[in-house]
């Protein structure tokens, strides 16, 4: 990790919305590019996308700053798509995880995406991120004042890593009614934060009625 890469997670640990939102824009259409050359669908694509940022503040505070910030974003992604592609029974044609020298531009958009589309669009990811962000950091705070690492762990291995409850439950040795109590907790305080902030069309299948 550069210093600059350094000084911005720092800041987006401490909720500053700026730095959020320029943590996004650096990674956004690198992350989109490597997801939507695997599923070609550009809204399941998106999806995918929002879902990672989400991984990645849940996560945020087991980061090790020795794991380069973009292998690790990566890393979440390969997680997530390997979650869609099962549930769509279907098997990557090409490898999950992109090469080394991923490109830095983001993908071209289709000829049929206007650009005052595709400014709202971003907008809208944008203010939804940042809502999600505010939620999860004050979740994940109080999580770790009260020493509920349990529901901690539950968030990373749910929301992460996309591994079903049957699975957390054996790996924590805990019951799937609890894991399912944990994770109807968090939803439903993701989507108490969207309907305050009046969130219309939530990008995030969680926040989704």
């Amino acid at each position: 990790m550069n210093a600059a890469e350094k000084i911005l997670i720092d800041q987006v640990r401490t909720g500053d919305q700026h730095a959020w939102e320029q943590f996004i824009h650096r990674f956004e259409g690198r992350l989109l590019a490597f997801v939507d050359s695997r599923l070609r669908n550009r809204t399941q694509s998106e999806d995918v996308v929002q879902e990672t940022f989400v991984g990645f503040l849940t996560s945020l505070p087991n980061y090790s700053e020795e794991t380069p910030v973009d292998s690790f974003l990566f890393s979440i992604a390969a997680h997530k798509l390997t979650d869609v592609l099962r549930r769509q029974g279907r098997r990557p044609t090409v490898p999950l995880m992109p090469a080394r020298d991923t490109g830095g531009t983001s993908e071209p958009a289709g000829p049929s995406r206007r650009a005052s589309s595709m400014l709202r669009s971003r907008d809208d990811r944008v203010a939804e991120q940042q809502v999600v962000a505010n939620c999860l950091s004050s979740l994940i705070r109080d999580w770790l004042k009260e020493g509920e690492f349990e529901r901690l762990k539950c968030a990373e291995m749910l929301f992460v890593l996309g591994q079903r409850n049957r699975d957390v439950a054996t790996q924590l040795d805990i019951t799937e009614q609890a894991v399912a109590n944990h994770k109807f907790f968090i939803v439903s305080k993701l989507k108490d934060a969207a309907e305050r902030a009046r969130l219309n069309d939530p990008l995030i299948p969680e926040l989704r009625s």
